[in-house]
């Protein structure tokens, strides 16, 4: 597997924001987020093995894992990299853009569906996993305008995902105000949470490794 970097943190986001975490963060994506805030991560990595992933993360003590990228589900190894560690007894998320199959991951892994909007420039048309989430699986939103917003509203009530998973609705950091979206929100009636990046307001919003 490719590797960009793996590294111990607080996770920024998801219901589970601010848990010391551990990030293993896998090299290339087939997407060109307009926002993206790790395109370093696009290409290159180091190639590691799965054992040599397993003992990085083993010596950075937390047990919660987050397998991120880059789209870590263009790793044929990503299913059994989860496999391997759940049991090893860590908790494990896996955060994809979700425009790949899921069914390959392991029961009991968080996956988080980061829904792509037409404000992102790579706009999720197919939706190939929204109807199979599953309990402890979470769909976010990264927002780029009001447009993206009603159009996120609009997604979430066609496959009925209000007290299914858990929506997160992200505001591009710099772009779209915090306040502005809690207002769209409020006004909108719809069962979702406010999702900043939390890492963000801690460190530098251009900080590596955190």
């Amino acid at each position: 597997m490719r590797v960009t970097e793996i590294f111990l943190s607080i996770q920024g986001e998801t219901t589970h924001a601010g848990r010391p975490c551990v990030f293993v963060r896998l090299a290339g994506c087939d997407r060109r987020c307009s926002y993206c805030d790790s395109a370093f991560a696009w290409s290159g990595g180091e190639e590691r093995s799965v054992e040599q992933i397993l003992s990085a993360v083993e010596g950075l003590g937390a047990r919660f894992v987050t397998v991120t990228g880059g789209e870590p589900m263009l790793h044929v190894e990503t299913p059994a990299l989860c496999r391997c560690l759940l049991a090893a007894g860590w908790e494990v998320a896996v955060e994809t853009h979700g425009q790949a199959p899921l069914e390959g991951l392991p029961t009991g892994v968080r996956r988080i569906v980061d829904v792509k909007t037409p404000g992102s420039g790579a706009e999720d048309r197919q939706f190939l996993n929204l109807e199979s989430l599953r309990a402890g699986d979470e769909v976010k939103f990264v927002l780029t305008s009001e447009a993206d917003f009603r159009w996120a509203v609009e997604v979430s009530r066609r496959f009925r995902l209000e007290g299914k998973v858990p929506i997160l609705l992200s505001p591009v950091f710099g772009q779209v105000a915090p306040w502005e979206l809690v207002a769209w929100l409020l006004q909108s009636g719809l069962n979702a949470r406010l999702n900043l990046q939390l890492h963000k307001y801690v460190w530098s919003p251009d900080a590596r490794g955190v």
